[in-house]
């Protein structure tokens, strides 16, 4: 890590990186994981990289992705787990299976890619643990895939793609929140797109910077949508992890929803208590890529503006070469220990100390 204040941090920290990238899987990745059926199906349709375009979510400069590095749990290793003295590392697949119109075949891509998981990756290093893919197509396919992967804690949340085909906070998607819940899995939302809908509510845009800046919407409009429907008087032991979301933005986003919510509430009568109370208690964030300012001083105050230091999560977006992968410039070195490992495993009730 080149970041000078994680290099300051005391090497004897936990360190847990919530937001790591393993290679996509291909079609001969995944057939030996699925049913014969499925396995000549994603032949017959010629199903081989479920590429699903994600928006781009830092200008800042990147350096090119080494194939090695993500090709498999070794390459890893040796790239990233080692040199950082990472105790456990989140893999994040961001998956086409998420924008399927077919749900059976979604549902056979998210358990033949948690095979893959399970056995190439997680069973290959003993820091590993992962994400777990479900198909929003379909909930009770989603629900029996968190129940089949509920004994193994090494698959520590579902996974949510941002721009998926309705706003997450549906009550068709509860019974996806409350299996999760019950067994412990944290919901974690990272950007991508179904592309189903244009990421604004003008339309599509034109130029990159449009994107890069207006995925906080996305972001935001996921956030009310959670809130405001009732999932967390519903599913009060729901946890969501923001990925790849930025922090500037939600303050914002607290004191606005609470405010209208003062005018608005017979809409809404389960929330008895201001928005920004359910947010703080119930949503994380991801450090990277920060989006705050440079000058530390400034930067403390941006993250002086949230509830509570507990909110934030380290993570690097490994192999994703930003020009500063480790801690936020400006956060209080008082914080490291929380921000590297201990909020994480606050959060995610399947990641155990003893599993570290």
């Amino acid at each position: 890590m080149t970041n000078e204040t994680l290099a300051r941090a005391d090497t004897r920290l936990r360190r847990v990186d919530c937001d790591v990238h393993p290679r996509l899987p291909r079609q001969a990745d995944l057939s030996p994981h699925a049913t014969r059926y499925w396995a000549e199906m994603f032949d017959y349709r010629n199903i081989d990289r479920q590429e699903l375009m994600a928006y781009a979510t830092s200008i800042l400069p990147m350096r090119p992705v080494d194939p090695a590095d993500v090709a498999d749990a070794t390459g890893l290793a040796r790239a990233h787990l080692d040199p950082v003295g990472i105790d456990a590392a989140v893999l994040n697949v961001v998956s086409g299976a998420q924008a399927a119109y077919d749900p059976y075949l979604a549902a056979s891509l998210c358990e033949a890619t948690n095979r893959w998981l399970a056995a190439e990756w997680l069973d290959r290093d003993p820091r590993l643990r992962a994400s777990a893919l479900v198909p929003f197509q379909d909930p009770d396919a989603a629900v029996r895939e968190i129940e089949r992967l509920a004994d193994d804690r090494r698959f520590v949340q579902i996974l949510a793609v941002l721009g998926g085909e309705k706003p997450l906070g549906r009550r068709e998607y509860w019974p996806i929140y409350r299996a999760a819940a019950e067994h412990g899995f944290a919901l974690g939302i990272h950007p991508g797109s179904t592309n189903r809908h244009a990421p604004s509510q003008s339309g599509f845009m034109a130029t990159r910077i449009e994107e890069t800046t207006l995925q906080t919407q996305t972001f935001a409009s996921q956030v009310a949508s959670l809130v405001a429907e009732g999932v967390f008087q519903q599913i009060p032991a729901l946890k969501v992890v923001l990925m790849e979301s930025g922090i500037s933005w939600l303050p914002g986003l607290m004191w606005r929803m609470s405010k209208d919510w003062k005018g608005a509430r017979i809409e809404v009568p389960w929330l008895e208590a201001p928005p920004m109370e359910t947010i703080a208690r119930h949503f994380r964030l991801t450090t990277q890529p920060f989006d705050g300012p440079t000058d530390p001083a400034t930067a403390a105050r941006v993250l002086d503006q949230l509830p509570h230091p507990d909110m934030l999560l380290w993570s690097s977006d490994f192999p994703h070469r930003h020009a500063d992968r480790g801690l936020p410039t400006g956060l209080p070195e008082a914080l490291y220990p929380a921000v590297l490992g201990a909020n994480a495993l606050a959060i995610y009730d399947r990641l155990e100390l003893s599993d570290v």
